[in-house]
Parts: structure tokens; C-alpha cells; sequence
């Protein structure tokens, strides 16, 4: 793993939320997940078979990995061992996202969302 220390003098994150990290330091692997099925309707019913996930092919379908059989060589000088930030603003961190100041070997994140609205419809 990269040998640099991260030196960040302020950090202001003001929301992390849906399976998200906001991490300080190193790590090995991070896999964050996320799914969720949002159904607007113009009336307020339910039913009683919502949420279920299976139901919905985006849910269980394989995501497609990328191509990596291609071999890419680079060389890296990094005249310090310090990486210095002042100062850092985020907005939000969400969906399975990452927010970190460190190093990380593999990361693998993933965020499923189905939204359906279910509208009255027009008479002509």
C-alpha cells in the first residue's frame, strides 16, 4: 500500500448518509452497499407487497465489471512523503460513496435504486 501521510488542516463534511464513508486514515478493502425502491404515488395507498426487492431486475441482475485485462505500467516520483491539504468542503456524501483522506487498496461500491411513480390517468 502507498507510503504518504495526509496532513488536511480543516475538513467540513456536513452530510454522509445511504451506505457512504467518511474515513480518516487507511484501509484495506472498503465495499459499501446501498438499494432502495422509492414509490410515488398522487394517492396515499399501499398495498402490502411493497419493498420487495426481488421483484425488480435491477436489484438482482450481475453489474457488469469493468475491462481489465489491459496492463498499464507508470513510475511514480513523490519528492514528499506528505500530502498537504488547508482546507476541504463537501456537500454531501451519498449512494455508496467514499469520502476519505488515506489510502485504500481495493475499493467496491454499489448503489441500486428503482424509482416508480404510479399517476392517475387523463380522461380524453
Amino acid at each position: 500500500m502507498f507510503k504518504r501521510t495526509s496532513i488536511v488542516k480543516d475538513i467540513h463534511v456536513r452530510s454522509v448518509s445511504a451506505s457512504s464513508i467518511f474515513l480518516i486514515g487507511d484501509s484495506s478493502h472498503i465495499t459499501p452497499r446501498s438499494r432502495a425502491l422509492a414509490i410515488q404515488r398522487q394517492a396515499e395507498l399501499f398495498y402490502g407487497q411493497e419493498g420487495d426487492f426481488n421483484q425488480f431486475p435491477v436489484f438482482y441482475k450481475p453489474i457488469p465489471k469493468p475491462y481489465t485485462d489491459e496492463h498499464v505500467t507508470f513510475s511514480r516520483y513523490n519528492i514528499s512523503p506528505f500530502i498537504k491539504v488547508n482546507h476541504i468542503d463537501v456537500l454531501g456524501v451519498s449512494a455508496s460513496s467514499v469520502m476519505q483522506i488515506g489510502s485504500t487498496k481495493t475499493y467496491n461500491g454499489e448503489a441500486r435504486v428503482k424509482h416508480i411513480r404510479q399517476l392517475f390517468g387523463t380522461k380524453e
